[in-house]
């Protein structure tokens, strides 16, 4: 596998409210015993006990802990927190072994057996091969919209199989080299062989460093440490979710004493509190990718003329600037700036207002008017928002800036409206496009339907030399980057404030890998 130039990889409480009440259900405080994994003396070892309580921007009182609907950060973090899946992914972007210990390919790459670990279920159940594959079969349902199916397409589910309780044999539809990026899915989580739609959000059984104990959606998520846990018992005896949708309210709480871990800073708020004593900033250097999202299957982003005028029209240096505080790089109209297959060598586009109004005349769009839809749900979206209808009105667009919903944002933009703020934490590029841009894909917010694009998509993942395989990748690039919904502007750094008592936060890990939220190897000093 050869580095690329960053990174590498193989084959919402509801209200203020909220918050103050959480001065009555406990505190982190100080451990109730100790493990061999350290003392706890003040010298930086680990500790055991207490409960860390995590704030997180949330989804309102639609939230399930259904692992398979996760979509929000708050989700996906909970969600690991209970469940686990074969495999995920590294700080370098690799899929790396969880619950599976190893996959081996046949010649032909089209079938790959998978061994498992001894682990458990929180009912003590041992994971078995049934269990995943109920669990893909689950995702996998024609009938329903679980984020990781369109990863899994490449597996014939009905053809794979069990060969004893802790190996599976799956048959692939065609020959798939990275065929451990499909394990490593988003929302591939495994789950009891039976489960129903009800068991999530009653009591739901997972195989993760946490047992469930309360959920109230919207609100608040209790977990207590999972002493069977295969990869080792927590040091926190609990971990506890809060649903804090403003920033504001997020460290507040913080600052206050009533959360201890806050997720999601704009930069500004962290170079205020950097340094001083009070808390922690953690800084996950160019982790969320920055976007605006044409839909290109609707007037007026249908026009390939109209898209190309908007690439144009974006200034991305005075968005980072402004709407990040300059804390990211600029972007590219493409997803993974440093990773894996990257089009690195593209030409980086410049603002040019001439060649943008005269596109937009050539489309008869010269007096255009668009909505662009935002929200206060996500750092510098409402900066990036108005930045860029200054940007827009240089060029003759009349941007109206469309305040949504913190709550609904994230369903409301993904089939509403024609043009949107948007992000994405980490993922590899194959991943992007599998669950964003092909036909079937369930979160696709650009609305790019084509068929060409992806048999090409298919084409790589049947490609076994990697340089032929890295063509493909940069021609399906290419296409989007002349003609795609997606105007990248800007790379961001994630961050995450903590009280001062809290150890074991991985700075290296970008947003949405494995040691992201990564509460199991947590402690409190």
């Amino acid at each position: 596998m050869q580095d690329s130039p960053g990174l590498r990889r193989r084959g919402l409480l509801a209200a203020a409210s909220g918050i103050g009440a959480l001065a009555l259900v406990g505190c982190g405080g100080g451990p109730d015993g100790q493990d061999d994994r350290g003392s706890g003396d003040g010298d930086g070892k680990p500790r055991r006990g207490g409960r860390l309580r995590a704030a997180f921007a949330g989804g309102g009182a639609s939230e399930t802990l259904d692992p398979h609907l996760a979509n929000l950060f708050a989700d996906v973090a909970r969600a690991k927190a209970l469940f686990d899946k074969l495999a995920d992914y590294g700080d370098d972007l690799s899929a790396r072994p969880r619950l599976a210990t190893g996959w081996e390919p046949n010649a032909g790459l089209d079938r790959w057996k998978v061994t498992l670990r001894e682990a458990e279920f929180h009912d003590g159940k041992a994971v078995t091969a049934e269990d995943v594959l109920f669990s893909y079969r689950r995702i996998a349902d024609p009938g329903k919209a679980f984020r990781a199916k369109a990863s899994l397409e490449p597996i014939d589910l009905a053809a794979s199989r069990a060969v004893d309780g802790r190996t599976v044999e799956f048959v692939l539809k065609r020959p798939t080299a990275e065929f451990p990026n499909v394990l490593a899915a988003f929302g591939a989580y495994i789950v009891p062989d039976g489960t129903s739609d009800a068991d999530f959000d009653g009591k739901p059984v997972g195989s993760g460093p946490f047992r469930f104990v309360s959920f109230a959606p919207g609100r608040s998520a209790v977990f207590r440490r999972n002493d069977a846990y295969w990869d080792g018992a927590p040091y926190l005896d609990e971990l506890e979710f809060v649903v804090a949708n403003e920033e504001s309210a997020r460290v507040n709480a913080l600052l206050g004493g009533q959360v201890e871990y806050a997720h999601e800073l704009n930069p500004t708020t962290a170079r205020a509190h950097e340094g001083k004593g009070r808390i922690e900033i953690v800084r996950l250097r160019n982790s969320a990718m920055q976007a605006f999202a044409m839909k290109t299957d609707r007037a007026p982003f249908d026009d390939a003329r109209v898209r190309e005028a908007f690439f144009l029209i974006a200034d991305r240096q005075e968005l980072v600037d402004g709407a990040l505080s300059g804390a990211g790089v600029v972007g590219n109209d493409l997803f993974g700036k440093g990773y894996e297959y990257y089009a690195g060598t593209l030409p980086q586009r410049e603002q040019d207002l001439g060649r943008a109004r005269s596109l937009l005349k050539a489309a008869g769009a010269e007096k255009l008017e668009v909505t662009l839809d935002t929200s206060a749900v996500a750092a510098g979206f409402t900066e990036a928002a108005s930045i860029f209808r200054d940007q827009a009105a240089k060029a003759g667009v009349t941007v109206k800036v469309r305040m949504g919903s913190k709550d609904s944002y994230w369903a409301d933009i993904l089939d509403s409206g024609t043009l949107c703020c948007y992000r994405s934490g980490a993922m590899p590029i194959e991943a992007h496009i599998s669950q964003r841009l092909l036909t079937d894909s369930t979160t696709n917010a650009t609305k790019w339907h084509h068929k060409d694009f992806d048999a090409l998509y298919r084409q790589a993942q049947a490609t076994k030399d990697d340089k032929e395989r890295a063509a493909v990748f940069a021609r399906m690039q290419r296409r989007l980057y002349a003609e795609g919904g997606f105007l990248v502007w800007g790379f961001a750094d994630w961050i995450i404030a903590t009280a001062g008592n809290v150890k074991g936060v991985e700075d290296q890990a970008p947003a949405n890998t494995l040691d992201w939220a990564r509460f199991d190897k947590v402690w409190l000093a």
